[in-house]
């Protein structure tokens, strides 16, 4: 009965995250070493792990997330593996070495307690979008695991003079050192995106990479606050 299962089986551990197929995400777990988790995420585990939904921490920073930008998190601790997924979404796993990353709050699946965090306004879209959108920024040490609802792609900006442009519905991340802003198109209104409205088009330039997934389901993207 094990045979035809066995090509399903956990791999040994050879990072702090890494995926299990296209869709999981497998945590090796450490005292002292927590990590902050979407709550709701957790699908099994191994070893002694605990869970403490929006610890002290959280609190403080989620206090801007006044329009449900944020996602709800939970602390993670103990000795073990922890499988996470959210409803079968791909996973994408990224280690920051020291970089930072501007990610759509209801794209973050889990990262590293100890890394630097917080939510921004997007620069550069307060003029666009009335009061503007909120990103969370993380940066430091460590490791983040994203979602993207089907494969994403990562879209390198280069550094020259052309922009990068992406439907808002669509965008997973992006590196915070790259200049945002918004740009309206009436004529293409018909072509881009999903909206009944004008065509709306987030526009990147610079040194760094956009993570974008094939889906528009703006249900749970990007939300304006105003």
């Amino acid at each position: 009965m094990n045979q035809p299962l066995a090509g399903f089986a956990p791999a040994p551990v050879t990072a702090r995250m890494e995926n299990h197929g296209n869709h999981m995400l497998k945590v090796a777990m450490q005292t002292g070493n927590d990590l902050l988790a979407r709550v709701g995420s957790m699908v099994a585990y191994e070893g002694f792990v605990q869970y403490e939904p929006n610890p002290p921490a959280v609190r403080q920073i989620a206090k801007d997330w006044l329009t449900g930008e944020g996602a709800p998190l939970m602390k993670c601790s103990g000795d073990g593996l922890l499988y996470l997924a959210d409803y079968g979404a791909n996973v994408v796993v990224i280690n920051l070495n020291g970089d930072g990353i501007s990610v759509n709050a209801t794209n973050l699946l889990a990262f590293d307690a100890h890394l630097t965090w917080g939510v921004e306004r997007v620069k550069g879209l307060a003029k666009f979008a009335g009061q503007g959108l909120w990103n969370t920024r993380i940066s430091g040490q460590g490791w983040v695991a994203l979602t993207s609802r089907g494969k994403p792609i990562v879209v390198d900006c280069g550094g020259g003079d052309d922009e990068t442009y992406v439907d808002p519905d669509a965008l997973v991340a992006w590196s915070p050192n790259l200049k945002v802003k918004g740009k309206r198109s009436f004529r293409a209104q018909s072509l881009i995106g999903r909206g009944s409205g004008e065509a709306y088009q987030m526009a990147f330039s610079g040194q760094g990479i956009v993570v974008v997934q094939p889906s528009e389901d703006s249900t749970d993207r990007l939300r304006v606050r105003g």
